[in-house]
């Protein structure tokens, strides 16, 4: 194939990598800001722009993920051919975005992007490399959940316990001034999460084309994926915002500001200290339903609960299925 072909795939690939970092970005906002926003400790324009700059930041702190998804997913990609799988595996993730976006599900974006891959690297017959989708995908995606819950359960307990005494309406004002801490927290592990997904991506399509060597990140991916991830977290997710911030359980400042510090604790330690791309959204998810169920069992709306996890394991095959139409559809382009 020629280098110009080269060239328009590659160039094709990184803008639908930046698109589905938008899609992230919008698709994830709630993450971050869902429960700031419902207790009004930030008005939407506030966390939006708060979210916006701390992903931003966050999605320059490391490259860890970056690498696990460059690298650990499926083979790396050595020529034109391997530049429509990694786009087939992009529009699987996008599409499946949109669609639970479209339904208000908070479902995962970072595996909705491993899921695309999967799918458009069996479609493909290229090495998928099941034994890194193991360790660092699949047993992180289902003890993430659960480590979120129990240590929200625990954490809002001992708050319920050391406030027991306090009045109520005070120490609601002061857990909204702390909430402006948690929820910047949040983002700022929502950017060093899922930002890094689209870099690791975009640097697989740069290594297939032959304009890139290693797993390193070059620094304008960095600050490309960190800007589209912003921009979408900017734009906003209402739909799946009223979803995290309502329908799960009716928050107030202290249960939010538990729920995100939590969240945004484990986000930190599977980044930094497993390397693995767990979901941003299914830890808040289960840390606000630790919360809720520190009150009552019935505070938490099981049928809510019910369809999100529903969502959850239906999106890595989802996403797959969906990138091996892509894939069966584009492949002949190269």
């Amino acid at each position: 194939m020629s280098l110009d072909l080269t060239f328009i795939l590659v160039s094709v690939v990184v803008i639908v990598a930046l698109i589905f970092d938008y899609t992230n970005g919008f698709h994830d906002a709630a993450n971050a800001i869902a429960t700031s926003v419902s207790t009004r400790a930030l008005t939407p324009r506030q966390a939006l722009t708060m979210a916006a700059v701390m992903n931003f930041i966050g999605a320059l702190m490391g490259t860890a993920v970056a690498e696990t998804i460059g690298s650990g997913i499926i083979g790396p990609p050595s020529d034109n051919h391997g530049l429509v799988i990694v786009m087939s595996g992009l529009i699987g993730a996008i599409i499946w975005n949109y669609t639970t976006w479209w339904f208000g599900l908070p479902s995962s974006s970072s595996h909705a992007l491993i899921g695309g891959l999967m799918g458009a690297g069996i479609a493909a017959s290229v090495t998928v490399h099941w034994n890194v989708i193991g360790t660092k995908v699949v047993i992180p995606m289902f003890l993430s959940p659960f480590i979120g819950f129990a240590l929200a359960f625990i954490l809002m307990k001992a708050l319920l316990f050391i406030f027991r005494n306090a009045t109520y309406k005070r120490t609601m004002r002061n857990f909204r001034y702390a909430q402006t801490a948690s929820a910047a927290l949040m983002a700022l592990g929502h950017g060093l999460q899922d930002a890094q997904k689209t870099m690791g991506v975009i640097v697989l399509a740069l290594v297939a084309g032959g304009y890139w060597e290693g797993t390193g990140i070059p620094t304008w991916v960095k600050l490309a994926a960190a800007a589209a991830i912003s921009a979408g977290t900017y734009a906003g997710g209402w739909r799946i915002m009223k979803t995290l911030g309502q329908k799960i359980i009716d928050l107030d400042p202290a249960h939010g500001f538990a729920a995100e510090t939590v969240a945004a604790t484990v986000l930190y330690s599977a980044a930094y200290v497993f390397h693995a791309p767990i979901s941003t959204t299914h830890t808040i998810t289960s840390s606000i339903m630790g919360v809720g169920a520190t009150t009552r069992r019935s505070a938490v709306r099981w049928g809510v609960a019910g369809n999100i996890v529903g969502a959850w394991f239906l999106t890595i095959p989802a996403a797959a299925g969906i990138a091996m139409i892509s894939y069966a559809m584009l492949q002949f382009i190269a």
